[in-house]
């Protein structure tokens, strides 16, 4: 599953963009924190919080992995030295982790599924990217009731409780 962060400094971040419908949707078998190659003024629209991953992903190419139709809003203030909303951008990995991402995707058919996109503490734009494998139509039927079973189990508890 997912890494807990260790620290109250890990622990301090900024969400920009969630794809919430991404365990939903894919199995996560293990998730990956990445660097993202950005431009000054995508920064600044990141800032404001209305970027989307939610139809992106990711993927890797001739040895480097890269951020596939993610949306960055343009940001107003600039105006010459804007940038494309849609371009991909590249993932900052280290040469063992991508190797690992490499082999998932190859041989085991897993994708690679961006989660969660943020500023860390030190005020750097991070993405979590997953290690997932597709659910199939009865796995997300099984998954949408265990989920109503908890909210329900969680409400008689509070009543009787």
């Amino acid at each position: 599953m997912a890494n807990k962060p260790k620290s109250a400094e890990e622990r301090n971040y900024k969400v920009v963009s969630e794809n919430r419908r991404a365990r939903f949707d894919y199995a996560i078998e293990d998730d990956l924190e990445c660097g993202i190659m950005l431009e000054g003024s995508e920064v600044k629209s990141l800032r404001t919080g209305q970027a989307q991953i939610a139809e992106s992903y990711a993927a890797v190419e001739d040895g480097e992995l890269w951020l596939v139709n993610s949306y960055f809003p343009p940001y107003e203030q600039a105006k010459t030295f804007s940038h494309e909303e849609r371009r991909r951008r590249k993932l900052l990995v280290k040469q063992k982790e991508l190797a690992k991402l490499w082999s998932a995707t190859q041989r085991e058919g897993m994708t690679l599924v961006p989660m969660v996109l943020y500023f860390n503490h030190k005020g750097r734009a991070k993405i979590k990217i997953g290690i997932a494998k597709g659910k199939k139509l009865h796995d997300k039927r099984e998954t949408s009731a265990k989920r109503d079973w908890q909210r329900s189990k969680a409400r008689l508890m509070k009543d009787h409780g």
